[in-house]
């Protein structure tokens, strides 16, 4: 895996682990060499998980639309800064500069943007992994209701499978490696 896209929040949580899963996260990406792709903001912990990643001497690619940038919270030390204008935009360029996903606690965009990532797999837009890296059961809840979604006849077990989930991150990026080689292996070259 060369890159990763992390989504996550723009504010920290009321949970100090949140933050320091998000440093500890940039910071094994970097160690492994693998770079990082996300949303491009100074903020919360996408801020954390970047300056991680920088100050262990990994690259690092944010994507963010231009209004964002005008509200001055782009982080301008990135290795490289792609400029949108659209979430659109956003969404389709991090799927394009990246190798997997995964999401670690956030709110509203960062659900938007692991399901658009799912919704795109299951359309065949793209056939990279995603996963949840499930910090102090913070996505207990959402993998029961997910559970629920399958029981209840409206996720095939086998769609419902390719959630990836992790309560460790070396684990996390295990499976979504993993993942990845399953995946080449079975292409046809």
């Amino acid at each position: 895996m060369k890159r990763l896209a992390v989504y996550c929040g723009s504010s920290m949580g009321i949970d100090p682990a949140f933050a320091g899963t998000a440093a500890a996260l940039g910071r094994e990406m970097a160690a492994r060499g693998i770079g990082l792709v996300y949303g491009g903001g100074r903020l919360g912990l996408m801020g954390v998980v970047a300056d991680a990643v920088l100050e262990a001497g990994g690259e690092v690619h944010g994507v963010i639309p231009q209004a964002l940038v005008n509200l001055e919270v782009a982080h301008r030390g990135l290795t490289e800064l792609h400029l949108v204008n659209t979430m659109h935009e956003r969404k389709a360029l991090m799927t394009e500069l990246t190798d997997a996903f995964v999401a670690i606690p956030g709110g509203i965009g960062t659900l938007d943007e692991l399901f658009e990532a799912w919704s795109w797999n299951a359309l065949g837009y793209h056939a990279k992994p995603f996963a949840l890296l499930n910090v102090h059961g913070f996505w207990d809840g959402m993998i029961a209701f997910l559970d629920h979604v399958r029981d209840s006849g409206f996720m095939s077990p086998a769609r419902r499978g390719q959630l990836l989930v992790a309560d460790e991150i070396g684990e996390v990026i295990d499976k979504l490696g993993a993942a990845i080689g399953a995946a080449e292996a079975k292409m046809v070259w």
